[in-house]
């Protein structure tokens, strides 16, 4: 089977360290299936990248990386304004490679991996060259970008005519459902996990290798720098925290938009003392962060499934996390601490219960066991080998007779 993915979660010369859960689950299908991945730059970021030299695609907008051929196409759009219209702005900034690749690589199915404009785009595209295509939504898609103005109704309007929606929560199905989605084309595919890299290892070494304060209590973030993720959320409870006497280190591993907004605030709060912006990091480090942490944080407004909970408790550390999207389908309560999101005072005292139970390295006693990345992809594949043996539904309904 030959897979066509069409998404913007993919790593690209600048931003290498974005949606590595992409980057692994593709990774993991390619060793059974040939996967060809259109993952179109936003202009926005070529024109934020400059001259950076390190940061440009190649000149053909090409590249060969895992044994899978990417092709970066230039995205154009109208930021902020005009979404509805984001679909066709993708459609017409892919669609030249898109047939290059239909005529080179021959796919059986196409995967959309983000609903919109990414999957409204490869039913477009799809169906119009007779295949079936696949849609992946992942939480904020759905429960953020999907309920903006402009952007609602083409995000139903391509899941609606997809051949079948891969969910990474059953919280984000039920979302779907309640839509008006039919629950016979949603199946539900949890992302893997590493579990060669993300396993429980001695926290001071971890510390160590890391530069960090061997005796310190440690909290850690890990994610994005985007308003959905709650930071705002988790510098209040920091200062309340910092009020109580608490003493404690917060690390802001990740990048994004907010970072300047996030830094400017720790200086003028006096919260240099307990909270860094440590940036992106590989997922070769990773582990060692969730490792050396007593407690990861994560305050969102809205999840699909977080992967980097399940790599934190992976790795053996308990987390603190708001009690939204798919959060509560990960371990129980003998590992993690849920609290209702945008309240910074609940937030804190988690956190601070979290430190006291437990302190100095102390972990939960049992721990879930979660599916690999090649366990997650052949699920995928079951799936999408399935579709394919289907008719595009776009010609299921030319052929219903109409009475």
């Amino acid at each position: 089977m030959k897979i066509l993915v069409l998404t913007n979660l993919y790593p690209s010369p600048i931003r290498p360290f974005e949606a590595p859960f992409n980057q692994r689950r593709f990774q993991a299908m390619a060793a059974h299936h040939a996967v060809a991945i259109i993952a179109p730059i936003p202009w926005t970021d070529e024109l934020k990248a400059g001259m950076c030299a390190a940061a440009r695609p190649p000149a053909d907008r090409h590249m060969r990386r895992d044994e899978i051929c990417i092709g970066h196409p230039r995205y154009v759009f109208t930021p902020k304004i005009l979404r509805r219209w984001y679909g066709h702005f993708y459609k017409y900034s892919v669609e030249a490679v898109f047939a290059r690749t239909l005529a080179n690589f021959r796919p059986d199915v196409v995967l959309g991996s983000w609903a919109y404009p990414d999957g409204w785009a490869a039913v477009e595209l799809g169906h119009a060259s007779g295949l079936p295509v696949a849609i992946m939504v992942h939480g904020s898609d759905i429960l953020v970008h999907g309920r903006l103005r402009g952007c609602k109704e083409r995000t139903l309007e391509g899941l609606h005519r997809a051949d079948c929606i891969i969910a990474v929560s059953r919280n984000l199905a039920r979302h779907l459902e309640e839509s008006g989605i039919p629950s016979a084309k949603i199946r539900v595919v949890y992302n893997g996990i590493d579990l060669e890299q993300f396993r429980p290892g001695p926290r001071d070494e971890a510390r160590r290798r890391l530069g960090l304060d061997k005796h310190g209590r440690i909290v850690l973030f890990v994610g994005n720098l985007l308003p959905v993720k709650g930071l705002d959320v988790l510098l209040d409870a920091s200062r309340i925290l910092r009020g109580r006497g608490l003493e404690f280190h917060l690390h802001l591993v990740g990048e994004g938009p907010l970072r300047r907004a996030l830094s400017t605030r720790i200086k003028d709060e006096g919260l240099g003392g307990s909270v860094s912006i440590v940036g992106a990091k590989g997922h070769g480090e990773l582990a060692d962060w969730y490792r050396s942490a007593d407690l990861t944080v994560l305050p969102s407004r809205s999840e699909g499934l977080p992967n980097v909970l399940r790599e934190s408790l992976a790795c053996g550390t308990p987390f603190v996390a708001s009690n939204v999207g798919g959060v509560s389908e990960i371990g129980d309560d003998t590992c993690r601490i849920l609290v209702p999101r945008e309240d910074p005072r609940r937030l804190a005292e988690a956190i601070e219960q979290g430190l006291v139970r437990w302190a100095s390295g102390r972990r939960p006693s049992a721990l879930p066991r979660f599916s690999t990345w090649a366990e997650s992809a052949e699920a995928m594949l079951r799936i999408l080998e399935t579709v394919r043996m289907k008719p595009p539904l776009s010609e299921v309904l030319e052929e219903t007779p109409t009475s």
